[in-house]
């Protein structure tokens, strides 16, 4: 099946929710790892799928915050894992594909937006370390599960922050421009979008297919750790006393509003055959043209659904994957 970028007319909207996508939807028999499974839309991604019958399994650096994360959803398998990490990431995939499971659903939820300049043990950039470098060696790893699945869907959370900034082939890690924590996470979440088109191409004969989305702004996350409470008046997220403004037509969601889009990548069957496909409001998102992306900051951004071209180009997908294998090893 040919797949475009452009709405199917799913019949969800900014206002539905987790719940909303995966009624109907027997996931009995499945095996699903949730990235950030025990925080924000991560969370609530893990109990929804849980809740359809799923094997979930939850990776996490800080294990004793996820267990109480997760006390209330019987079932979860919590296990250890940091993204940072790369000895880490190996070590959970082993312990994964010792079980001899197969792995039908992969949403990497997990992240990290717009901290002071950081490096990680490699002296790679944390923001593109964390979002998309571990996810892409924790596929990697994950392959033959993925593959045995005879079916799966990896699903990468991306941002309409992608609009930030395309990949910065040329310096990454910011290791010769000034450090711009916008600039830095948008490169991330545009290697989001990247990757998943450069997986599905790859993985498609494999049965295995590949999304990204972009969830809304919700602010009861993790996400805000670095962000300033007047930062987030400033940007018109937060009211003047101090509460997250929710409206659906302006991307300002619940974590179960969020989260409904990663359900949906995960499950929906009108992605069925398809893939490489950018998502948001439960649905596939437009392709938007160059200039519409040309203005869009922080403080001047635009509620226009879509996604911007540099972000779906096979050509920069293959380049960030030769790129990443590389960084990877």
């Amino acid at each position: 099946m040919t797949t475009v970028q452009q709405p199917l007319h799913s019949g969800f909207d900014a206002t539905s929710t987790a719940e909303d996508v995966i009624k109907g939807i027997d996931l009995t028999g499945k095996v699903a790892i949730v990235t950030g499974g025990y925080s924000g839309i991560g969370l609530e991604t893990a109990r929804v799928l849980r809740s359809a019958g799923a094997e979930v399994v939850v990776p996490a650096r800080h294990t004793e915050r996820a267990r109480a994360a997760l006390k209330e959803i019987d079932g979860v398998e919590i296990e250890t894992m940091d993204l940072l990490d790369p000895a880490s990431i190996d070590a959970f995939a082993e312990r994964f594909l010792a079980s001899g499971r197969p792995l039908h659903l992969l949403v990497n939820s997990a992240g990290v937006m717009a901290p002071p300049l950081t490096r990680d043990a490699r002296g790679y950039e944390v923001q593109f370390a964390t979002n998309h470098l571990g996810h892409f060696q924790l596929v990697a790893r994950l392959w033959p599960a993925l593959r045995r699945a005879h079916g799966a869907r990896v699903v990468s959370v991306s941002s309409w922050g992608h609009r930030f900034s395309p990949v910065l082939f040329d310096d990454p890690h910011f290791e010769h421009r000034a450090y711009d924590r916008w600039v830095a996470y948008g490169q991330s979440k545009t290697a989001n979008i990247l990757f998943a088109l450069g997986l599905d191409a790859r993985g498609k004969a494999d049965g295995v297919r590949a999304f990204s989305l972009h969830p809304g702004s919700i602010v009861d996350t993790g996400l805000k750790k670095y962000l300033a409470e007047e930062d987030l008046k400033a940007v018109g997220v937060l009211d003047t006393d101090g509460k997250p403004i929710l409206d659906p037509d302006r991307q300002l969601k619940t974590v179960e509003q969020g989260a409904a889009t990663s359900v949906w990548c995960a499950t929906s069957p009108l992605l069925d055959g398809r893939g490489g496909l950018y998502c948001e409001n439960s649905d596939v998102a437009p392709r938007m043209r160059p200039e519409e992306g040309s203005d869009w900051t922080l403080m001047n951004r635009s509620w226009k659904a879509g996604v911007l071209p540099y972000a779906v180009d096979p050509e920069a997908a293959d380049r960030l994957w030769e790129l990443s294998e590389r960084l990877t090893a």
